[in-house]
This record gives structure tokens, C-alpha cells and sequence, in this order.
């Protein structure tokens, strides 16, 4: 994910952002090297909304084109908009900082998508809807317009993931055909610059509260002669790893929990002494895996909390009651509480231990029983080491957000 934003990052040529009460809509099409359709793009949206009356404008987000596209992008009156900054999440939002209109319709320029759906999306943001998504398996998709891969595993999966991490209602997380109110979608402050652009904006239209709508359109097979710009796995990736960046708690959170639970269940179960399970016998050895696990999965969970923090200090995120609650509770005193307590606890611990080994004259000690003390003592320390350390950064970054 890009640190700096694309809407600052992309030089642009024509740039008139400033609504005015003639236009109500831009549509906002990505280009790069798209002769061969894009022409019919611009005069089949040009023509829907003349015929259904809609004061709007076609915008040409060229991103580099080579072939021709720009000089085809002017001599049908579309507006030309030079993104230098490259990748399809660049070329969106230029055309996005460049439209006049009070809403926005963006849709690829290779012929997949039909722009006679225009008013359908419209109508919802009249309605008062702030995003609306195209759903293609809802209107149609024409044999051969998506790899059975994209059909069938990925826009599938990451649509789940998408539900699933942010409660978004839409059926089609990735649907390129998509029309928003522009002012909205500027608030959310948009960074990717890549194809991860469109889940960037799925989830922070959802996590922000906008009102989202859905309505279907088809997917048509492009009329390009060339392989298209997406690659499956590699944007697929890029999809997936910024929801798992974007969501914490499913990353870092509830692993860390689960870790953290396990453990402490083997570390009490083993305490006593060692357990046997069939033939298996259970000891010292796996007291110290379950030990470790309880660090790694702390670690993880204090590593959900932190980028939360920061998340909500950058603005990347906005800020929740659940969270201003948690973060009002925990301050900087109640953790070093909480982490002098497991400090000292694992110091009497270590003490103890220190203390049956001088009665043997600190000579050589049983292994097993001299662990079943030291390693939970050794891991307390490491905890409350981890619970002080992180309450500083913590009130670190409760500084600047304050």
C-alpha cells in the first residue's frame, strides 16, 4: 500500500475539480492503451446520457497510452486527464480529482462492461446512496468474459473475505462498474495505486458508515486483441493482502487469542507434572512450546491493538466507541500495572528457582523439575517486559491522536 496518497501523487492535465450545478455526472474511465475500444466506450456513455437526459462528461484518465488512445480520447470531446503516476488505482483517482460532475461512474474502457446501465446506478445515488456496486453474477456474465478462475475461486473468495472481515454488503467485492457520490469517496481518502484501488474502497466506504447499494450489471467479453492488464495471482494477492492489512483482528487478533488460550491450557495442564496420553508423554519440552505460544500469540494481539492506534492516528481508519473505550482504559499507568505485576510475579518465580538451587549448594539440579518452575517464571518476565514496552508506545501514539 502506497504511503502517499494517489489523488496528490498523480500530475494531471485539465483538472477542474469545482462542482457546478450543470453537471451531475463524470464517468471516469482508466486508460492505458485502449484504442481498439476505447472509442465505442466514450460515444456508448456519451449517447446514454444525452438520450436519458443527464448533464455529464466522459473523463479519459490516461495512464501512458502509446497506441493512440489519447488522440481518440480528443477527438470524440472527451476530457483527457495525463496521470504520470502509474497503476490503475493512479489513473482512478486522477479521473476521480478531475471530475466536475456531483457523481461519479467509472468503468473499464475495454467493452466488458455496458454503460446503457448508467441510469440504473444513478438512480440509487439520487436515492441517496453514496456507493453503488455493479453485481455481475446477479445481471450476467457472458461465456467467456471471466477465466473460470475469477468466476469460481477468486472474486468468490475475496467477496466472502470481504463480507466476512468488514460487513460489506456487497455480492461482487470487485466489480470494476461502480458509480459513487464524488464527495464522499474524496473524504475517505484513497491511497493504493494499484488494483487493490477497488477493495480500498469497498472497505473504507463500509468501515466510514457510507450507504451502500447494489445493482446488477453483465460482464461482457472484452474487445481487445491484447491479454488484459490484470494478472490473477499477482492482483489477487494484492487484494487479499491489503484486507488482511486492513483488518487486524483477523490477521493478528484472533490467531493471537487463539495462542494465547491453547497455550495457557498446556501450560496449566503440564504444571503439576507430566502427562501421559496413550504412549505420548507430555513434559517440560512441551511446557516450553506452550509457553512460547502464549508470547507469540500476546505479540500478535498486541500488534492488532497497536496498528489499530496508529490506524486511527493517521487517519487511515476511523475512529469507533469500542475503541476511544478501550483506549480511554488503557493508559500508560495501567500498564505499567499490569506489566510490574507480571514482572514482579515472574521474578518470585525466578527467586524460588534461585533459591532451591542454592540448597543443593548450586550443584547440578533435576532438568525436569527445575524447568517446571523456570519456564513460566522466564516467560512471565517476557511478558511484562512486552506489556510495559508496548503501554509507552501506546501512549505514544495517544499523544498525537489527542
Amino acid at each position: 500500500m502506497s504511503s502517499d496518497p494517489s489523488l496528490a501523487a498523480a500530475s494531471r492535465q485539465d483538472t477542474a475539480p469545482a462542482l457546478t450545478d450543470e453537471l451531475e455526472l463524470s464517468v471516469v474511465l482508466p486508460c492505458l492503451n485502449e484504442a481498439e475500444t476505447l472509442g465505442r466506450c466514450i460515444e456508448q456513455a456519451e449517447r446514454v446520457m444525452e438520450e436519458n437526459g443527464i448533464p455529464g462528461e466522459v473523463i479519459v484518465a490516461d495512464n501512458g497510452s502509446t497506441d493512440g488512445s489519447r488522440e481518440i480520447a480528443e477527438r470524440v470531446n472527451a476530457r483527457l486527464i495525463r496521470v504520470e503516476a502509474r497503476g490503475y488505482g493512479s489513473a482512478v483517482a486522477g479521473g476521480i480529482a478531475a471530475a466536475r460532475g456531483r457523481y461519479v461512474i467509472m468503468g473499464d474502457a475495454d467493452e466488458s462492461y455496458d454503460f446503457s446501465h448508467i441510469p440504473r446506478f444513478l438512480e440509487k445515488l439520487r436515492d441517496g446512496y453514496e456507493l453503488v456496486m455493479g453485481n455481475r453474477f446477479r445481471g450476467g456474465i457472458e461465456p467467456g468474459a471471466m477465466p473460470a478462475l475469477h468466476r469460481y475461486l477468486g472474486n468468490p473468495v475475496l467477496t466472502r473475505i470481504g463480507r466476512l472481515f468488514f460487513g460489506c454488503p456487497s455480492g461482487d467485492f470487485h466489480c470494476g462498474l461502480r458509480a459513487f457520490n464524488r464527495d464522499a469517496i474524496t473524504r475517505l481518502d484513497l491511497r493504493t495505486t494499484g488494483m487493490e484501488f477497488a477493495s480500498e474502497m469497498v472497505v473504507k466506504a463500509t468501515l466510514h458508515g457510507l450507504r451502500i447499494a447494489e445493482v446488477p450489471t453483465t460482464l461482457s467479453r472484452d474487445g481487445r486483441s491484447r491479454p488484459p492488464h490484470l494478472r490473477s495471482w499477482r492482483d489477487g494477492w494484492r487484494h487479499l493482502r491489503f484486507m488482511l492489512l486492513y483488518s487486524p483482528r483477523w490477521l493478528f487478533l484472533y490467531p493471537g487469542i487463539a495462542l494465547i488460550l491453547v497455550g495457557l491450557l498446556v501450560t496449566v495442564w503440564l504444571l503439576p507434572g507430566p502427562r501421559h496420553v496413550g504412549r505420548l508423554t507430555f513434559d517440560v519440552h512441551t511446557l516450553l512450546y506452550a509457553v512460547a505460544a502464549i508470547l507469540v500469540g500476546f505479540q500478535a494481539v498486541l500488534f492488532s491493538v497497536l496498528s489499530r492506534a496508529f490506524a486511527m492516528t493517521a487517519g487511515l481508519a476511523p475512529e469507533t466507541p469500542v475503541w476511544q473505550r478501550l483506549f480511554r482504559w488503557t493508559t500508560l499507568e495501567v500498564g505499567l500495572l499490569a506489566g510490574g505485576a507480571l514482572l514482579a510475579a515472574g521474578l518470585v518465580g525466578s527467586f524460588f528457582a534461585v533459591t532451591i538451587w542454592g540448597s543443593r549448594s548450586f550443584g547440578p539440579l533435576d532438568p525436569v523439575k527445575a524447568l517446571r518452575l523456570v519456564i513460566p517464571a522466564a516467560g512471565t518476565i517476557v511478558l511484562g517486559c512486552q506489556v510495559i514496552l508496548s503501554s509507552f508506545f501506546l501512549s505514544i501514539l495517544g499523544l498525537d491522536r489527542k
